[in-house]
């Protein structure tokens, strides 16, 4: 009786796996008809539908030719000069750092000192502007807060007081030509938010543009150990600011004469003079300066940005062009403080070498 009924079980056992088996069978064969099917129909869409010619060049429009008929991609460095080591006559340029680039050139025409940090001083000023061309709208109109109050003894301002009313291309212009580190504040508050966010922006605005041995603390070049950047990064934040035409005509303007209201509506006259001395006046300079700022028939200095405290020198940054067209980013920076036409006799130094 007992084994019978194991043979029972045994049966039973045998038939569910026989079961199981013949299902799975099922679920496989109708997977791959399934399949097979779908690759079918897939091939004979593909094959139906006539084929677009493949042009690389249409569908890849920033790769460009040459005479050679062949494509080539460029690369991000493609239209910025290299610069690798001091030229031969660095011992003999006594700044701290010097470099000029050709614009849209590949190499210096003189480098020293080109990727060591330093302080920029009010150059920083540049990429302010910059930050605020990209992001800003000049014609906002943007009232001044206590943040134009700057505690420390010597510094350039362009007067401005806590409500104050002005346009945020006045600020530019406020900041620009007199180096005001009131404005600069007041920028960085009105594009950024706070001054603290907008220096956020000017760090991040560096390392897209690969200025990679860059740190700003603040928006106008104040002194901090933690605020530096090096010649060859000034080169790319300048080079990025001439694209903006308003950054062209705001830094290579001479003056400013303009007018806004105060905090109680009343209209304040506002004359702010450029500190680059290439682009004042000749009736201005003395005889050491007139012959300090002397440069080689055809070249012209179109814009700039000057710094100095005492940890960063002298500095100055300009863009000049030629008469054959050609344009030139040139970079000084800690020049003797005590010497007042070091910044420029150097500088002029580095821009006659485009007419060599």
């Amino acid at each position: 009786m007992y084994i019978e009924k194991d043979n029972i079980k045994k049966f039973l056992k045998v038939k569910k796996q026989r079961k199981y088996k013949k299902l799975i069978l099922l679920l496989f064969l109708t997977g791959t008809v399934i399949a097979a099917s779908l690759s079918a129909v897939v091939f004979m869409y593909f094959t139906s539908v006539p084929k677009a010619d493949y042009v690389l060049k249409n569908r890849f429009t920033h790769f460009y030719s040459t005479d050679d008929n062949q494509l080539y991609c460029p690369a991000f460095a493609r239209n910025l000069a290299v610069v690798d080591a001091d030229s031969s006559e660095a011992q003999n340029f006594p700044p701290g750092a010097g470099l000029i680039c050709r614009v849209g050139g590949e190499r210096s025409l003189f480098s020293k000192n080109a990727f060591k940090k330093m302080q920029p001083a009010s150059i920083t000023k540049i990429m302010t502007a910059l930050v605020a061309l990209k992001y800003g709208n000049l014609s906002d109109e943007v009232v001044v807060g206590e943040e134009v109050y700057v505690n420390e003894k010597g510094t350039s301002m362009a007067g401005l007081n806590p409500g104050d009313r002005l346009t945020l291309e006045q600020l530019l212009y406020g900041m620009l030509l007199p180096s005001g580190n009131d404005a600069a504040k007041a920028i960085a508050v009105h594009v950024g938010g706070t001054q603290e966010h907008f220096v956020e922006m000017m760090n991040q605005e560096a390392q897209a543009l690969l200025a990679v041995d860059t740190h700003f603390t603040n928006p106008h070049g104040l002194s901090d150990d933690e605020h530096y950047t090096t010649a060859y990064d000034l080169y790319l934040i300048f080079n990025e600011a001439i694209k903006y035409p308003e950054f062209r005509t705001v830094a290579g303007s001479k003056e400013y004469k303009g007018q806004y209201l105060d905090k109680t509506g009343n209209t304040v006259s506002a004359l702010w003079k450029n500190s680059n001395v290439y682009l004042k006046d000749a009736s201005e300079l003395d005889a050491e300066m007139t012959q300090a700022v002397k440069l080689n028939p055809g070249i012209s200095i179109f814009a700039g940005k000057t710094g100095t405290t005492a940890a960063a020198g002298k500095c100055l940054i300009v863009g000049s062009s030629y008469t054959d067209g050609s344009e030139y980013i040139a970079v000084v920076l800690k020049a003797d403080v005590n010497t007042a036409d070091s910044l420029y006799k150097n500088m002029s130094r580095l821009l006659n070498k485009i007419a060599n």
